[in-house]
This record gives structure tokens, C-alpha cells and sequence, in this order.
């Protein structure tokens, strides 16, 4: 099994290969040039035969996270495959772990990445990940820009 792991902390605007494979690789650089304390892990490093990931996270927010909206971008081939937005932290009743942490504090979480429905295709996709602390979503506390280029079809 591949791993995918890496660790930045106060960088940015660097990209940053995080998984090669015969059959994928993916980097990931910061939207912004703001410094980032910032850790994601993925296992396994591969999209064939695999309906779910392991992720682990770990981020020290530079705001109070009372609310989270989250807006997920998706381009093949440089068409727009997928756009999806979620409130993940309303500040009433919220069921995610980093719901109500404070600026500076470490939120440190793992979690499964279920893809049995999503396959594939062979070719270059963009996905720009964006977390809004307002509804608006015009107060962005981190954006992350990943690439990941399919290297064999999907079966």
C-alpha cells in the first residue's frame, strides 16, 4: 500500500508532490500565500479497486470555526465535472469534530473518503477544496488546489 503524507507548516506557494503510482499522482499547493499549519494524510495511494480512503487530518485554523462552509470544485480535462457546497458547521447541533474550535487550536481528526460510485477516467483533474467561515462565502479561512492525473482507466 502506497501512503500520502505530508506536512507543511508556516508554507506557502509551494507545490508539493504528494502520491506517485503506476496508475496516479497527485500534488496539492495553498490558494492563497498565507502560511498554513497544515497535515493530511491518504492511504492508499491508489484509485483502482478502491471504493474508500483513510484520511488524517491535522490544522490549527486561523479563525474561530463557529461556522464552516465548504465548496468543492472538480475539473477534468479542464471541463467543470462537479460543484458541491455544504454547511458542515451551522453552530447548533453540529456533528463534526472541528465545529467550535478556536483560532490557533490543533484539530487533529481521521476519517473515511468513500468513492464506491465515483470511477475514474483516465486524464487530469483540478480540485479546488475552499472553507468559508461565512454563508456568504466571502471570508475564506483555507483553500487548498490539488491536481491529480489519472494514469490508467478505470475498470
Amino acid at each position: 500500500m502506497f501512503g500520502l503524507f505530508f506536512f507543511i507548516l508556516f508554507t506557502s506557494g509551494a507545490s508539493e508532490l504528494l502520491c506517485t503510482s503506476s496508475e496516479l499522482e497527485m500534488s496539492y499547493t495553498f490558494c492563497d500565500s498565507t502560511a498554513h499549519d497544515f497535515m493530511f494524510n491518504l492511504t492508499p495511494c491508489s484509485i483502482m479497486n478502491k471504493s474508500v480512503w483513510k484520511a488524517a487530518l491535522m490544522w490549527i485554523p486561523r479563525s474561530d470555526i463557529t461556522f464552516l462552509k465548504v465548496v468543492f470544485n472538480v475539473w477534468y480535462d479542464n471541463a467543470k465535472a462537479l460543484h458541491w457546497k455544504e454547511v458542515l458547521c451551522s453552530g447548533a447541533d453540529d456533528e463534526y469534530t472541528v465545529c467550535g474550535m478556536l483560532k490557533g487550536e490543533t484539530i487533529v481528526t481521521t476519517f473515511d473518503i468513500k468513492g464506491a460510485r465515483t470511477m475514474f477516467p483516465k486524464g487530469n483533474y483540478n480540485i479546488i477544496l475552499q472553507g468559508f467561515s461565512d454563508d456568504s462565502e466571502s471570508n475564506m479561512i483555507m483553500c487548498l488546489n490539488f491536481t491529480m492525473i489519472v494514469k490508467q482507466g478505470a475498470f
